[in-house]
């Protein structure tokens, strides 16, 4: 069939077409499952389908422009969706969003795609830069990848180690670990490159391009040149190929109309399918029998691939390519499996006709998903899989069978005969019978072992083809039980007895068999000949290069014992040749290396790992190893050269080389330590250290004994770990949601998950020297690993309290009123990332009052070193405009004032739990348009609404934040400024607000002397006849008097220098600055103020209102004035005086002096000069001198501040000698009769005022 060219197929007629978008398909996915397939369109939205009845199972909502890209991760549980907006959204495998639309890229996304691995995700725009993406905390990574050009797509290689990006001008090949470029050429000259896809082995990259050059061409990823010409047949760009998962097809879709499907081994185009219009997107179904595309209709259309495609043989030339010799490891041969369709075929001395490119034996009822990640050897993903089958249904006694299967893999030989008992206990089985038996082989018990065998043969009703692969399936069980001559002579007796059966079958397991004991005889103290002799046996058996077809054929062998039958024939060809060269040229070689001036293998090798080199000094070190030359030295220095290389693995076998040699030396644990560590192996990690300060502590050595001093033990280092955990403590709420469990956790379940969690280990490894405990590393994951989001919102009807959730798992809770929110909220702060929340309604102990207290009084500090802040406006509907947060009732409550001051970083999501404004930057602080509405409704400078500091500073003005803001309780009125004002009182819930209110206020005067707090306008409290009774009285701005310009005030100074006037100025300024400040306890103010005495009152009946009374007050020194009360005042004189004294005061404010406010100068440590400005030094001459011109200028520009109106207090005289303040409903705006009148300004007292 690879000779003459076959005539083109051309079909017209789809097996099946996908109906149900509005708009074209922009984006076409399928799952691994083989079931399922996503779309993106320009109708914005994206849907998920059944690919065997053609139905939508889920429409995906949630992006604003068209969808432009789409990517399924390659196990199938993530789908990534990008969009013309720049905007991401990643869904789970079922639709449901994981995250709101997220805007990194400023113009369209026009790629994605997903690493083999999943954890990250690669996206290219069209503003030049392709941004790579956690899939774990949905998080840019890094830096973006400048491009410098428009991307159109980007492609990650099959071992995930490059990134091919097309963009407009060049393909470019980055290196997705270290981000750098490896190279950059032109592709489609003259055109854009718009379309990329890797061969499944990474060895070679296609790509499409653009109408000015409509040809697919194709890349040699060794070399990044093009190899043959161009292929051509489209006549308009080409906007999508695609490759099969065997690497012998590709798709390509085209604005021609058509899809055509080439054939990879000539080139060639071996069918068309035609659309009616021009074609976007175009892919492969998982078993390669199917392709789907998609372009300017609505539609997918599906593609049934001709048999003829799929029937190819690879020429037999191939079978004479020889692969230069290089070592291939026993991890090569047994675990670097990697799926392929069954659409690939090989010759060999026993022919393989198409009935051969499926399995015959199919014995494994397996699910297609797990079978995928047994093949892949993500066996910790099949495993779970299978656990989650039997939860589902305890009785599948396959689920037990194959999870046997997969933990015999594991080398878990007690789990894996549990699994294969329980399967047979359910219903006796060829499968449950075939796990007991290879769990048993694994565990040494080889006669019952046989038994299990001979009983899976009950179950073959006299299938030859089946009888004969369990045969073969016991040889293999037996040599993986090291009975290696036995399992030889079993395969080679099974052949030689049935002639007819699958000769096949038994060569390769033959061949394996050979390659390895092989691997095995090079290991360790190398015996070369047996190896050599092995391979020799091998290649004897095998003789073609191209097994992907066997891979296929026998799958089985692939799923049950991790063999990669792909590279067999490579395998044995690359060893065969090593070991002959170890067996037979040693001399050769050291003659090679000598020509070269490399006498000392091992001093040039150490020059080479001194200086960096490390791939010459593996290299060197390895070949002293292969002539025999190898030390524990030697073994050591390479294993430290592959550690540098983060070859971890390979630097572990030199590590256990290095103990074997010397096992009573700790360098080799060290080593081990530091390869398991890198390895992510923490557990064995920790164990080899503590080998290690054992080998250290009992070593005869005194010198070697004295390097034990610099390193930790594990005691110590947990100790250091936990007082970490305790000061990180000390700013974090008691009880917090893990949001990963669901569950409620106190400190101790806290401290528990964080000790088994992989952050720990990885820290606990980490921390070996006394050095190690002075870095910041340990704060730095105690930090990350115990960061919490806190919840602002508003209680609504039913919320959840502890006794609600407590030992429940909270998403598994009916999702009604409150609760739906919890979860929500949980589910938004994992999403993002972070392990623990906190909500007020159930994280505390409601009916502990002593938790309570502390909860109150830690509030703000809690939201204060939150990581983040959720504000949840549950009456703000999605897409809503600015202005919706302004009028939401969350912005009237009492509590949520310290709940956005607090935070550093915060979010406001909309009642459906997306982002406010559609605004996804990581912090709503920085929302220039978000803030500005926040401000303008509160009235709260932009300052303090992004940078918050708690403190007395400005308590009027913090007062007037929160006068008209209302609480359930009446005392949380008071109790939610505690935060803000920086204070910590007793919480008595039942003392009434205003005993509450008069408590906080008592607090601030005291602690900071500010008194502007009494300053306000309505009815006195009970608490103190100074302080209000309600919050509301601060909504008025307290009355201010006109500033005096500076011509003003040096004219009113100049009309007051005169002797007497000047003496008396600096008399009174001097006695107001040794005044005390006021003292506020026990509910009695002692106010120091100027001092008026009221001198008459009397009733005007002209100004009196319903329930106020209008006085016209006279005092002495200053002008008359009308204060409006609803108490009744006595009306009395000069001629008719009364026994009761009242009186007018000024409150004493210190900023009248006109001296610098201290706690606003700059540190001293950041400018000594200004510190010398405001401070003389006590006993010097300037301090002793009398007044001269600039204290007694600035005594009268003093005198003049204090003839400028001000806010007066109406004091009457209580029986007792104190006085209570007569409340106004407007200020008392009191004013000098005459500024050069100072001795009526001279009576200055403290009061006391109840």
């Amino acid at each position: 069939m690879a000779g003459a060219a076959q005539p083109i197929i051309r079909i017209t007629t789809p097996s099946r077409t996908f109906e149900g978008h509005e708009s074209k398909i922009l984006a076409v996915a399928v799952f691994p499952d083989r079931r399922r397939m996503v779309t993106g369109s320009g109708d914005k939205m994206l849907h998920l389908w059944d690919l065997e009845d053609g139905v939508v199972l889920k429409k995906m909502e949630g992006h604003r422009e068209e969808v432009r890209a789409v990517a399924v991760s390659k196990d199938g549980q993530l789908i990534a969706s990008g969009d013309n907006n720049g905007e991401l959204i990643a869904w789970n495998r079922d639709g449901e969003s994981l995250t709101q639309p997220i805007k990194v890229h400023s113009k369209k996304i026009m790629s994605l795609d997903f690493s083999p691995d999943g954890a990250v995700l690669a996206s290219g725009s069209w503003d030049r830069t392709t941004e790579l993406w956690s899939t774990n905390t949905w998080q840019v990574q890094g830096n973006p990848i400048n491009c410098g050009e428009d991307i159109n797509c980007v492609r990650y290689s099959p071992s995930g180690e490059h990134l091919a990006i097309a963009t407009d001008g060049n393909i470019q090949i980055w290196n997705a670990g270290t981000r750098e470029r490896i190279v950059n050429f032109r592709g489609h000259a003259g055109a854009n490159n718009y379309s990329l896809a890797w061969t499944p082995d990474g060895t070679r990259l296609l790509s499409g391009g653009s109408n000015r050059d409509h040809t697919i061409r194709e890349w040699d990823a060794s070399s990044w040149k093009q190899v043959g010409d161009p292929w051509k047949g489209h006549t308009h760009a080409i906007h999508g190929v695609a490759m099969n998962f065997s690497g012998t097809l590709l798709a390509s879709a085209s604005d021609d109309g058509h899809v055509r499907l080439w054939r990879l081994s000539d080139r060639r185009t071996v069918a068309i399918f035609k659309h009616s219009y021009n074609v976007c997107r175009v892919t492969f179904s998982m078993d390669g029998k199917y392709i789907l595309s998609g372009g300017k209709d609505p539609k997918v259309l599906k593609w049934v691939v001709p048999d003829d495609a799929l029937l190819e043989v690879i020429p037999n030339e191939q079978a004479s390519e020889v692969a230069l010799p290089e070592e291939a490891s026993k991890e090569q041969v047994t675990n670097n499996s990697t799926f392929a369709a069954h659409s690939s075929s090989c010759t060999s001395n026993v022919n393989l006709d198409a009935k051969a490119q499926e399995s015959d034996f199919e014995i494994l009822a397996i699910d297609t998903t797990a079978r995928n990640a047994c093949i892949a050897g993500d066996l910790p993903t099949a495993e779970d899989m299978l656990t989650q089958d039997i939860n589902i249904d305890g009785n599948d006694y396959n689920a037990y069978a194959n999870r046997s299967f997969v933990r015999a893999r594991k080398l878990e030989w007690d789990p894996a005969l549990h699994d294969a008992l329980k399967s047979i206990s359910i219903q006796p089985s060829l499968i449950g019978c075939l796990s007991k038996g290879i769990a048993l082989c694994g565990k040494g018990q080889f006669q019952d072992a046989m038994k299990a065998f001979d009983l899976a043969f009950m179950f073959v009703d006299g299938d030859s083809n089946i009888t004969h692969l369990l045969l073969l399936i016991k040889a293999i069980a037996l040599f993986n039980a090291n009975q290696h001559d036995e399992a030889i002579l079993r395969v080679k007796e099974l052949a030689a007895t049935f002639p007819n059966a699958d000769t096949l079958a038994c060569v390769i397991v033959e061949t394996y068999l050979h390659v390895q004991m092989g691997i095995d005889a090079l290991d360790d103290v190398p015996r070369n000949d047996e190896a050599a002799d092995h391979f020799s046996a091998a290649v004897t058996n095998i003789n073609f290069s191209s097994t992907a077809a066997m891979h296929s054929k026998y799958e089985i062998f692939v799923v049950l014992f991790g063999w990669n039958l792909k590279s067999l024939w490579q395998t044995a060809h690359q060893n065969w040749c090593h070991a002959l060269l170890r067996a037979a040229f040693k001399n050769e070689c050291s003659a090679l290396y000598a020509a070269h001036g490399v006498i000392d293998l091992a001093a040039k090798g150490d020059t080479a790992l001194a200086a960096g080199n490390y791939d010459r000094a593996i290299e060197l070190y390895s070949v002293a190893v292969d002539l025999d030359l190898a030390t524990d030295t030697i073994f050591a220095n390479r294993c430290k050269a592959k550690l540098g290389k983060i070859l971890w693995d390979d630097a572990l076998l030199d590590a256990q080389k290095v103990i074997k040699l010397t096992p009573l030396s700790y360098h080799g644990y060290q080593l081990k330590h530091a390869a398991l560590h890198g390895a992510k192996h923490y557990d064995e990690a920790i164990e080899a250290f503590q080998i290690m300060l054992s080998k250290l502590e009992n070593t005869p050595d005194t010198q070697i004994q004295k390097l034990r001093r610099q390193y930790v033990s594990r005691p110590e280092a947990e100790f250091a770990i936990e007082e970490t955990i305790k000061t990180q403590f000390d700013n974090a709420p008691h009880r917090l949601l893990n949001t990963f469990t669901g569950r409620l956790c106190d400190r101790e379940a806290q401290i528990n998950a964080f000790r088994t969690s992989t952050e720990y280990k990885e820290l606990l490894s980490s921390t070996v020297t006394h050095a190690d405990l002075q870095t910041s590393c340990i704060q730095d994951v105690v930090a990350t690993y115990f960061r919490y989001v806190m919840l602002s919102h508003r209680w609504e009807g039913k919320e959840p309290l502890l006794r609600d959730i407590q030992d429940e798992v909270v998403y598994e809770l009916d999702p009604v009123g409150g609760i739906a929110k919890l979860q929500s909220f949980c589910k938004t702060a994992r999403d993002a990332g972070y392990r623990w929340a906190w909500v007020d309604t159930c994280c505390i102990d409601q009916s502990n009052n002593v938790e309570v207290q502390l909860s109150v009084n830690s509030m703000f500090v809690w939201y204060r070193h939150s990581a983040l802040t959720i504000v949840y406006l549950s009456d703000v509907p999605p897409l809503s405009r600015s202005g919706a947060l302004a009028s939401s009732a969350w912005n009237t409550r009492g509590w949520t004032i310290q709940e956005f001051l607090a935070p550093n970083i915060i979010l406001f999501y909309q009642n459906d739990w997306t982002l406010y404004l559609g605004d996804c930057s990581l912090n709503h602080k920085h929302s220039v348009v978000i803030m500005k509405e926040l401000g303008d409704a509160t009235g709260i400078d932009a300052q303090a609404l992004v940078a918050f500091r708690p403190g007395m500073r400005g308590a009027r003005e913090k007062l007037q934040w929160v006068s008209t803001r209302v609480t359930t309780w009446p005392e949380d009125i008071a109790y939610s400024l505690f935060g803000i004002f920086g204070v910590n009182l007793t919480v008595i819930y039942g003392e009434k607000k205003q005993k509450a209110l008069g408590r906080l206020l008592q607090e601030v005067v005291a602690q900071s002397g500010d008194i502007s707090a009494l300053d306000w306008v309505g009815q006195s409290s009970e608490f103190n006849s100074c302080l209000p009774a309600d919050i509301i009285s601060y909504k008025t701005l307290p009355s201010t008097p006109p500033s005096l310009s500076e011509d003003v005030i040096q004219t009113s100074v100049s009309s007051l220098r005169d002797a007497t006037t000047v003496e008396l100025a600096s008399k009174l300024y001097t006695l107001l600055d040794n005044v005390t400040a006021p003292r506020f306890a026990n509910c009695r103010l002692h106010l120091p103020c100027i001092v008026f005495r009221v001198t008459g009152v009397r009733r005007s009946r002209a100004q009196d209102q319903e329930t106020h009374v209008t006085y016209e007050v006279k005092a002495g020194g200053l002008h008359d004035l009308l204060i409006t009360t609803k108490d009744k005042l006595i009306q009395f004189s000069l001629a008719r005086p009364t026994m009761q004294t009242f009186l007018l005061v000024r409150p004493w404010n210190r900023h009248l002096l006109g001296l610098p406010d201290f706690t606003e100068l700059p540190d001293i440590a950041d400018d000594m000069e200004s510190e010398e400005d405001h401070w003389l030094v006590p006993g010097s001459p300037e301090e002793c001198q009398p007044v001269d011109l600039g204290s007694s200028d600035r005594s009268l520009r003093f005198i003049v501040r204090l003839g400028q109106p001000f806010s007066a207090f109406l004091l009457a005289q209580q029986r007792g000698g104190e006085y209570k303040r007569i409340a106004s409903d407007h200020d008392i705006i009191a004013e000098v009769k005459d500024v050069a009148s100072i001795q009526d300004m001279m009576d200055i007292r403290t009061l006391e005022i109840l």
